[in-house]
């Protein structure tokens, strides 16, 4: 098997549901063009120019590549190829869109585009299909959501690897080093610990830490600092690791030390929420309630978590107003944080994957506040 996909049975098995998805929304078929939901159906890496790449998914029927001749080898070699998909090649000067119609049906077609479907595709798609497709989201989303045995084992991979990098961060925490400093001592540990890439980097030190996106900058650390360190990327096949920790560069002082302990119960607290049949919104008021009874609800300014596969953001989102009910196999980060404008913040994140017995966590480095020692 490639070292970038699963196995060609995977594969099948998702395509076989796609389209049952499709048929059970009375659609068509499905078009998806290069980003993730094609990747997720047939492994393949292929990106969007303007010349139209798509794969067409037809509710009943084999599933078609419509692909620019000149970008057939590139698809060949990053699709699985014992799939044994047809082929609609096109060369400049005819109408792909035509060719999409052709594999779907009789105008007008009901059809589901992905969301990264570019606007110079779609709208030439729509005016040859004769009707305004629908995004695939909602036909896709629970495929997406719902992680394999496969896709958990890369999550537990990936998990692993960012865990060991984090392992690493106290030893990078170095009073009048910068934080862009730091960001790329951690890139490189990132990349040697197995990822292919880095994917983001946050080092937050004293006030930038209370920023919940900020990246890096030239602030150069201070003994008393507060960092907070959120890092990932994608392992291959392409599932992402994300995870934070907080350091202390020298001993906290004791109001740290005490809003910091309420937060570790509130991540706890929401972990401990996760099973079958709770809703996104009960997990992520588990983890606001203990931080409301303490004062800090105000301070707690963006969701709990989000889902992450492919992508470093997908569904499921764990926000109040999403009464989704979770489901085994569900995966996302349980992550909360308090942040103080030009003071510090604090974040603690882990990624747990729904089980029947509860949640099932692929970080495990400590939670407390990582003291660094100031020599």
């Amino acid at each position: 098997m490639d070292s970038g996909r699963f196995g060609t049975d995977v594969y099948a098995r998702r395509l076989q549901s796609a389209a049952d998805a499709a048929r059970a929304a009375g659609l068509a078929g499905l078009v998806i063009t290069p980003g993730y939901d094609l990747r997720y159906l047939l492994g393949s890496r292929a990106q969007t120019f303007e010349r139209l790449t798509a794969l067409v998914l037809p509710a009943d029927g084999a599933p078609t590549v419509v692909v620019p001749r000149l970008e057939l080898a590139s698809l060949r070699e990053s699709a699985v190829p014992e799939l044994g998909l047809a082929v609609r090649d096109w060369v400049d000067g005819e109408n792909p869109y035509r060719l999409v119609a052709d594999a779907l049906g009789s105008p007008p077609i009901e059809t589901a585009v992905t969301d990264a479907m570019p606007a110079l595709h779609l709208l030439p798609l729509a005016d040859v299909l004769g009707a305004v497709p629908v995004l695939a989201t909602d036909v896709l989303r629970r495929l997406r959501m719902v992680k394999d045995a496969a896709e958990i084992d890369a999550l537990r991979k990936a998990g692993a690897a960012i865990d060991r990098v984090h392992a690493r961060v106290p030893e990078f925490l170095v009073p009048g080093r910068t934080e862009a400093d730091v960001a790329a001592d951690i890139a490189e540990a990132i990349v040697a610990e197995g990822h292919s890439e880095v994917a983001f980097i946050i080092v937050g030190s004293g006030p930038n830490g209370a920023d919940p996106h900020h990246e890096c900058s030239d602030r150069e650390l201070r003994e008393g600092d507060v960092v907070v360190v959120d890092i990932g990327g994608p392992y291959e096949p392409g599932y992402n690791s994300d995870s934070t920790r907080t350091y202390s560069i020298g001993e906290p002082s004791p109001e740290v030390s005490r809003q910091y302990a309420v937060l570790e119960r509130a991540q706890r607290a929401a972990v401990a929420a996760v099973r079958p049949g709770v809703t996104a919104e009960q997990v992520d008021a588990a983890a606001r309630d203990v931080l409301a009874a303490e004062g800090l609800a105000e301070v707690f300014v963006h969701r709990t978590g989000h889902g992450i596969g492919l992508s470093v953001h997908e569904e499921p989102y764990i926000v109040a107003g999403n009464d989704l009910p979770l489901e085994n196999g569900m995966a996302f980060s349980v992550e909360p944080g308090i942040y103080f404008p030009g003071q510090w913040g604090a974040r603690i994140e882990d990624i747990v994957v729904v089980t029947e017995d509860g949640a099932l966590s692929v970080n495990n480095r400590p939670h407390e506040l990582v003291v660094v020692p100031v020599a």
